[in-house]
């Protein structure tokens, strides 16, 4: 991992350079979309596979899959019965783990629901709460699967009371999409699962296809690809936000585990080549005992050669000279994961205002954040958390607003709608108003 030395270098190292989707992509993959695409531009690459699935629907989606991944598809939609089998294929202790996050995680939305869930009524004026009809949950594949986030995007939905929830996530080799994440599926209540994934499945979920349905707004992480199309496709559909590669900052003062602290960076550092580990020292004995530590936790790990590649080349150890520095140039990374390895770590709450989540006190770990602790493990990365929150309840909602207009109301406030609507230039307006103004 690089270290640093002074909040200054700091800085420049956690200043981003770039947005959110302008991850570079390898001299390989461009080697491949060019082949594929004639082009080794990921954003054209995509702008094409989105016009080749408006135009022709269900067929773009087989010859896609041949066409990347090499996958010969028979079917697009998984039936019952493959859902049945999944749950012969995945071991009880799995199962009874995934109803567990499922309840934890329908628990906390249920307790935001009935705590936001208020319909305003002021007067003649109101606002109704109603939630979407018909949402996409894409949830990714590839390099691993995902059941965790199958749960912790459709039970949300479900929990704000969407009528339809539709998912799509990238098949096997040979078609079928892993056991765990049919089960997940089943259990969180996903009403309908298409084997379609990368960039032609938020395509198909933002326009439709023959088979697959088109959808209000589409919610969940992707690679660069899913990135790039959910940018792509926003404005003909809502989209939840632009979750790039995973991230974790560490605050950790000279209270914290070395081996804790390693621990978090080499979870994070093996979801993806391009995830970030950050921590954020105040001591330079701390700062080497964890780098040294991360070599020894490194070797034996299943998905080393990921997690050693996201180190080199994108983990940062600093060290800085006060945890008021280190919150400060957390506030500027705004991480997706914010660890606060410190004494007290509950007084320097009020201070983080850009994080997609917050874990306390040396027992916590994003590990319990992704599974089964209970708010989404969606959350803003690629420094969107300085505007864009977590995955929840509002993203499945719409307030539509109500306005009752009575005699009393309309002499009151006709006059003065009149009078602002000459003023610019809208004499049809003013008369709408003065029409019934006269009739009053």
């Amino acid at each position: 991992m690089r270290m640093i030395k002074g909040f200054a270098q700091a800085k420049a190292a956690l200043s981003r350079p770039t947005s959110a989707e302008a991850y570079p992509i390898s001299p390989a993959l461009g080697k491949r979309l060019k082949e594929i695409f004639d082009t080794d531009d990921a954003e054209q690459a995509v702008r094409q596979i989105i016009s080749q699935v408006r135009e022709r629907g269900d067929a773009a989606l087989f010859d896609l899959a041949f066409r990347i991944e090499g996958i010969k598809l028979s079917s697009l939609e998984v039936g019952r019965e493959e859902i049945a089998s999944a749950y012969q294929q995945v071991d009880e202790a799995l199962v009874s783990a995934l109803k567990l996050a499922a309840e934890r995680i329908s628990s906390f939305y249920r307790a935001q629901r009935d705590n936001i869930w208020r319909e305003v009524s002021q007067g003649n004026l109101g606002q109704l709460i109603r939630p979407l009809e018909r949402v996409g949950i894409y949830v990714p594949g590839g390099t691993a699967s995902y059941p965790s986030t199958v749960l912790m995007t459709v039970v949300p939905a479900r929990v704000a009371g969407v009528k339809e929830v539709v998912l799509a996530t990238p098949p096997k080799g040979d078609g079928s999409i892993p056991p765990a994440t049919l089960v997940a599926a089943d259990i969180a209540g996903a009403s309908r699962i298409f084997r379609v994934g990368g960039a032609q499945a938020i395509a198909a979920l933002a326009y439709g296809t023959e088979t697959i349905p088109r959808v209000d707004k589409i919610c969940g992480p992707g690679n660069i690809f899913v990135v790039l199309a959910k940018k792509l496709v926003y404005g003909d559909v809502a989209i939840d936000g632009l979750q790039g590669p995973s991230e974790v900052l560490i605050i950790a003062d000279e209270t914290a585990y070395p081996e804790y602290c390693a621990a978090d960076l080499l979870a994070q550092a093996e979801h993806d080549p391009l995830a970030t580990a950050i921590l954020l020292t105040t001591s330079s004995s701390f700062a080497e005992e964890v780098n040294r530590e991360v070599a020894r936790q490194l070797e034996g790990l299943s998905r080393g050669e990921i997690a050693a590649e996201s180190l080199t080349m994108r983990g940062i150890i600093a060290v800085v000279e006060s945890l008021d520095q280190a919150l400060e140039l957390a506030n500027l990374y705004a991480p997706e994961h914010l660890l606060l390895m410190v004494k007290d770590a509950a007084a320097y709450l009020d201070r983080v205002s850009n994080a997609g989540c917050v874990l306390l006190g040396p027992r916590a770990t994003v590990v319990l954040g992704d599974y089964v602790a209970g708010p989404s493990h969606v959350l803003p990365t690629g420094g969107t958390a300085r505007f864009s929150s977590a995955l929840n309840i509002t993203d499945f909602i719409k307030l539509i607003n109500t306005i009752t207009v009575d005699e009393t109301s309309l002499g009151k406030l006709g006059r003065a709608a009149a009078i602002m609507a000459r003023a610019e230039g809208f004499d049809g307006h003013a008369r709408a108003v003065e029409r019934r103004l006269k009739s009053n």
